[in-house]
């Protein structure tokens, strides 16, 4: 038997098979890049992490300073360290707060110290506890109205706490102003032993009822305001709010308080600068959480930390934590994995989305592109068929015309570059050439073109 040869290997094919891969992998490659690129844009743009915050508090032994080192303890947890810097009280914390060049990135601050328009710079972490405002005096008679105290010798705070700001507020709104009264502006320990000395008719105070110099007065023979006017002060005062100290609370076998007392109440906010790193928010919040989740006389389980109060904008890390919690991938992965990831990915998701889109729509053109190519041979075909009819018999020389026409057709889509997804589009217009040719050819008289010639065309 003859030897069967072997069939030549199809170099051609194999080239083109060899440049779509090499199109696969530039395709994939240009995305990774995109990829990358994105990425390498979304860590240029973060905003660093620190590992050390400063907090601008309050005074020593008030419920400022208290709060915040109940807040480094929590935070210790997390490797991050709180420089606690103390201060006269809510208004300096603000102040500190509003200089946007200033080394204070957290500060509690009083409802009703600020707002957004004098501080565009801050925004709100989160309400993180009521504090009641106290007001003890001395005085055969109980009195129940902040007016029944004009002309009395009165305290109201040392300059630069909220508390001032508010008790000389109050007291205009009551007709006492400083010629109605002897105003004294005394930090707490001052004022509550001046008290007690007897050279203070009355004294106000801000703060939890276990703070000491709360908690001594409280036990303390003084005399507690039961304000019978709570609700419409805090109609006209509309960063107060109304709260009651039970009876019995100081001691129940005493019965002390007698009643329940009514009491005045601001609320501290936990304030941060918009440049706060999202991490640190996440961590903050949990701390606050933490700290102040407890009940309390004036409040219920899982009432505080909220997001009531509005005086600067709530942060878009507050409204999540207080719809869902933290971040889903934050509950099994490390903190700082988890929010890389998805801080990356809301970058990322948009971006591949729009990349497929286009990775599908590109080759849609593309193919428009090459078969517009092809069919503008076809329309040149369908003229040249058009024109044949119209002659209906043509003489001889006319109908080689019509075939050379026909072999130049044939040569211009030979030299085409055409992708290897369109070679059948390719062939059906070599076969539509080639009917046409056949149908000139059979119509001729004389003898048709010799085959090596219709082969040199590549007609066959």
């Amino acid at each position: 038997m003859p030897k069967i040869s072997q069939p030549l290997p199809l170099r051609r094919t194999q080239r083109q098979a060899l440049q779509g891969k090499r199109l696969r992998w530039l395709t994939v490659a240009g995305l990774l890049l995109l990829i990358a690129s994105i990425w390498l844009l979304s860590l240029a743009l973060q905003t660093p992490k620190r590992k050390t915050i400063v907090i601008t508090a309050g005074a020593e032994g008030g419920i400022y300073m208290t709060f915040a080192r109940r807040y480094a303890d929590a935070l210790a947890n997390d490797g991050i360290a709180l420089d606690i810097r103390p201060s006269s009280g809510a208004v300096e914390n603000y102040q500190r707060l509003k200089d946007a060049t200033s080394p204070y990135e957290i500060g509690l601050v009083q409802s009703g110290t600020g707002n957004a328009k004098d501080a565009p710079n801050l925004q709100t972490l989160a309400s993180v506890s009521f504090e009641p405002i106290w007001i003890f005096y001395r005085n055969d008679q109980p009195i129940d109205r902040l007016s029944q105290l004009a002309g009395k010798r009165i305290s109201v705070g040392q300059p630069g706490s909220g508390l001032r700001t508010v008790m000389l507020s109050l007291l205009a709104m009551h007709g006492i102003g400083a010629n109605a009264a002897y105003i004294e502006e005394l930090a707490a320990t001052t004022a509550s032993q001046a008290l007690q000395n007897g050279q203070l008719d009355a004294a106000a105070f801000i703060g939890a009822p276990d703070i000491p110099v709360i908690d001594a007065l409280l036990k303390s023979d003084l005399r507690l305001l039961n304000l019978a006017q709570a609700d419409a002060i805090v109609r006209r005062f509309p960063s107060l709010s109304k709260v009651t100290f039970p009876r019995g609370a100081i001691d129940l076998a005493r019965d002390k308080p007698p009643q329940d007392v009514t009491l005045l109440s601001t609320t501290a906010l936990l304030v941060a600068k918009k440049t706060l790193h999202t991490e640190t928010s996440y961590q903050l919040l949990d701390a606050v959480n933490e700290v102040h989740g407890m009940p309390s006389f004036f409040a219920d389980r899982g009432e505080f930390p909220n997001q009531k109060i509005e005086d600067f904008p709530i942060s878009d890390e507050t409204r999540r934590y207080f719809r869902s919690g933290r971040p889903f991938l934050q509950n099994y992965l490390p903190f700082w994995l988890a929010n890389f990831i998805e801080q990356r990915f809301v970058i990322l998701l948009p971006s591949i989305a729009v990349f497929f889109a286009l990775v599908q729509l590109v080759p849609r053109l593309y193919a428009y592109r090459m078969r517009s190519r092809l069919a503008r041979w076809y329309h040149e075909i369908k003229l040249l068929e058009d024109e044949i009819v119209a002659f209906g018999t043509a003489d001889p020389r006319q109908q080689l015309r019509w075939l050379q026409e026909l072999d130049d057709i044939h040569d211009a889509v030979a030299h085409l570059s055409i992708p290897e997804a369109f070679i059948r589009d390719v062939y059906a217009l070599k076969h539509a050439i080639h009917l046409v040719h056949d149908r000139i050819a059979a119509s001729l008289p004389i003898a048709p073109v010799p085959a090596a010639a219709q082969e040199r065309s590549g007609i066959i």
